[in-house]
């Protein structure tokens, strides 16, 4: 039996029953919307908020590019563009560009999905500061003369065309001519598969001249970033005199998904990450991005004569 106050509580009402039996005037919004003005609206940018694929902590976009790209809570390395590594190994981001005037062109008027020619267009429109997937430089690095090359992953995935090796291949003839040490900074997904045999080319034209640059007894460091992989990794990039990683870098030739799949097994915790590749004697030392031009300079120093003070 129901008690007296179950009997006496009111049945639910939706809200325009409570409307219509009390009165609620004072309730109603006359005009619809809020018409606050459009530059008085103090929305958040979209962007502004970045979550680390790591830890997961949601940080402040600007935080995260004043540290150079890298996650303030738990130090996971994001991807950097080319530019940004040439302005935080240049003694005061200081340097001269070579061989910009090279342009990629589709030799083979190649099509998958989209033909190449249409793919280069949007490329270059995205990234007009860019002649290819790689950029090349003349500077100083803690006053020593050095020749840089750095690949960028946003041109067509940091492949390697035709282009991008001649420009590599320029820039360590460049450092031969000058008797400067070189450094190659490596962000690729591979051959450019769109330039077929060109592309592979490349792969034996840029290791002929490194080892033609060995005979200078000048130091090769190649620094391996987020992702290394294909071709590039199979060719100048283990090349090096020394060999960096940046932490938690994707090291290799075939991707894991491929491994796992051709082998049949599990792979490793860690697998092809500079951490993996550090154990077993891939690279000689891991580095963190805002250490890179001090740890370039000590190994300059180690190996050259003393920089110029002048």
């Amino acid at each position: 039996m129901a008690d007296e106050s179950s009997q006496s509580r009111e049945p639910y009402l939706a809200v325009s029953q409570i409307e219509d039996r009390y009165d609620m005037e004072w309730f109603r919004r006359k005009k619809a919307g809020i018409l606050t003005e459009k530059d008085a609206q103090n929305e958040t940018p979209d962007g502004y908020w970045v979550k680390c694929p790591d830890c997961k902590e949601i940080v402040n976009r600007r935080e995260v590019i004043d540290n150079l790209l890298v996650c303030p809570s738990c130090g996971h390395h994001y991807q950097a563009d080319s530019g940004t590594y040439f302005a935080i190994l240049f003694d005061d981001g200081d340097y001269e560009s070579l061989f910009e005037q090279l342009r990629a062109v589709d030799p083979l008027e190649f099509v998958d999905t989209k033909a190449y020619a249409d793919r280069l267009k949007a490329a270059y429109e995205k990234t007009p500061e860019l002649s290819d997937a790689v950029r090349a430089g003349v500077g100083s690095i803690g006053g020593h003369r050095t020749t840089l090359a750095a690949m960028d992953f946003r041109f067509i995935g940091g492949s390697m065309g035709s282009v991008a090796g001649e420009v590599l291949t320029r820039t360590i003839q460049h450092a031969y001519e000058e008797e400067t040490p070189l450094v190659i900074v490596s962000q690729s997904g591979g051959a450019r598969m769109m330039e077929g045999a060109y592309s592979l080319m490349q792969l034996a034209k840029t290791s002929a001249n490194l080892a033609r640059f060995e005979e200078r007894g000048l130091p090769y460091v190649s620094i391996m970033t987020h992702p290394t992989t294909g071709g590039v990794t199979a060719s100048f990039a283990m090349l090096g005199d020394i060999h960096i990683g940046e932490p938690g870098a994707l090291i290799g030739f075939a991707g894991p998904r491929i491994i796992r799949e051709t082998i049949g097994k599990d792979l490793p915790e860690g697998f092809q990450r500079s951490e993996f590749l550090l154990e077993r004697g891939f690279l000689d030392q891991i580095v963190r991005r805002k250490d890179l031009r001090q740890t370039l300079i000590h190994i300059f120093d180690l190996l050259l004569e003393p920089a110029s003070l002048d």
